[in-house]
């Protein structure tokens, strides 16, 4: 019997559950990735068995990608490229171990947040433009929203009476939000002829 039925108890595929049972959360994992599909990447796994259904029995959901932000899992993995992941958990439904990229790489806001004290003037080039303000990268893979009443000492109808997309502005640190990773960084809090 074949499709997802045939893989939801550990009789119908022994070596698989024995595998994925065998494992402990927090171990690092490696394999290669064999798919990428718009809600996450499949792997094989070294040490594991193949899948009877799906790419391989290791799975990276989008949001455990990548600590920074990206447009599609293309652009942090390809098809073919070794990594290393962290198993999250043993999913049951789908007999896969859930894995995590970004588990084993260095989390650039929290060092970010750990060295950018409150207040901290910061120069850095707007990325984006939104109907509400402007998004300023002001290190690397680090982004912050500009609030539209922030941009200026003027009243504003749209982000683009004052920046575009790649200008270089200075901001103010005046929170560092870690759980949701960003930090508040207002421009009015700069002197109007510091730029």
């Amino acid at each position: 019997m074949t499709g997802l039925n045939s893989v939801h108890g550990p009789s119908e595929n022994p070596e698989l559950w024995a595998f994925l049972e065998s494992l402990h959360r927090g171990e690092i994992l490696s394999g290669t990735v064999s798919a990428i599909e718009r809600f996450g990447v499949f792997l094989a796994l070294d040490d594991g068995p193949d899948h009877p259904v799906f790419p391989g029995p290791g799975f990276i959901t989008i949001p455990e990608l990548s600590w920074r932000r990206f447009e599609a899992a293309s652009d942090v993995v390809r098809i073919g490229q070794r990594v290393s992941c962290e198993l999250l958990q043993f999913d049951t439904w789908n007999p896969e171990a859930g894995l995590s990229l970004r588990a084993t790489q260095p989390d650039s806001f929290q060092a970010f947040a750990d060295r950018i004290p409150v207040g901290q003037k910061l120069h850095g080039r707007v990325t984006e433009l939104v109907p509400f303000g402007a998004f300023v990268q002001v290190a690397d893979g680090i982004e912050g929203l500009v609030h539209l009443q922030e941009l200026s000492w003027t009243t504003l109808e749209a982000p683009e009476d004052v920046v575009c997309v790649g200008d270089e502005v200075t901001v103010v640190t005046t929170e560092i939000d870690r759980e949701r990773r960003r930090p508040a960084l207002p421009r009015r809090q700069v002197s109007p002829d510091s730029g």
